[in-house]
């Protein structure tokens, strides 16, 4: 099962999306929500590593010595804040307000220190743009990869994509699993997932599974702004780094790239 259709608004506590050990389409990784109520305390000392991506809400993170407080009120217009933990590190979660997180954890051998990413730390960048018309110009925002966390099993980050845009384009793919978890402005939005050779309308909190190296490009509908966070799962012996695009297809990436030419004008 690739497709994951949302049954309606997370419940409060811990809603779970996709487990490390499933025995069909397996992404090597925990993927969840978390929901706490104003005034809760929250604490947990998982055997894995995990991130803490903050998707709404005030609250506090206490971990090894360090207390963090940060706020969102908006995926769409914020940069995004996360906190990193390696295995087995106590953490308490204060809410000062109604709070949502998205978790992701993974199974690790080693260890690091932990870290929070506040949203100055976050990599930004609108990419995209002057190519293609602009048709495939969205924001990225990537937590932490290999460049910034070397010993993690974990790439953390999120997309905006502008309505009827696409993102994840031109096609590529890489052998690494990986998840995307879609929210949409308006929430009653909706966007295509192509994965490999299937199509998959995504409505908001759906999710999607993947795997086995299959392309993944995306779009959203006029009028929708579509944001979805993505998590990819290192290989002990591939770790994730730059993907491979579909040769085809490569050429539209080309500033100089003509679209959609003149009647008459031959490409090349």
């Amino acid at each position: 099962m690739y497709h994951l259709r949302a049954d309606g608004p997370f419940k409060r506590g811990y809603t779970t999306v996709a487990t490390e050990d499933e025995a069909h389409a397996n992404t090597m990784m925990d993927f969840g929500f978390l929901i706490l109520e104003a005034g809760e305390t929250y604490q947990e000392k998982s055997p894995k590593e995990s991130a803490y991506l903050l998707m709404s809400g005030d609250i506090t993170f206490e971990f090894a010595s360090e207390k963090v407080r940060a706020k969102r009120e908006s995926l769409f217009h914020e940069n995004a804040s996360c906190l990193h933990l390696p295995p087995d590190t106590q953490l308490t979660l204060t809410a000062h307000t109604d709070v949502e997180l998205n978790i992701t954890r993974t199974s690790q051998k080693g260890s690091f220190p932990p870290k929070f990413y506040g949203t100055s730390d976050v990599r930004s960048e609108e990419r995209g743009k002057g190519t293609m018309q602009e048709t495939s110009t969205r924001i990225v925002r990537t937590v932490f990869d290999k460049t910034n966390a070397p010993d993690a099993n974990l790439v953390v980050g999120e997309v905006v994509n502008f309505p009827g845009k696409w993102s994840s384009y031109s096609p590529h793919h890489h052998p690494q699993p990986e998840i995307y978890h879609y929210r949409f402005l308006p929430s009653g939005g909706f966007g295509v997932s192509i994965v490999g050779d299937e199509a998959f309308v995504v409505n908001h909190r759906d999710s999607v599974k993947i795997l086995d190296g299959r392309i993944h490009p995306q779009v959203t509908a006029p009028g929708y702004a579509m944001y979805y966070i993505w998590v990819i799962r290192h290989l002990e012996d591939a770790p994730y780094g730059i993907p491979t695009f579909v040769p085809e297809h490569e050429w539209v990436m080309a500033r100089d790239a003509v679209i959609f030419p003149e009647r008459g004008h031959k490409r090349g």
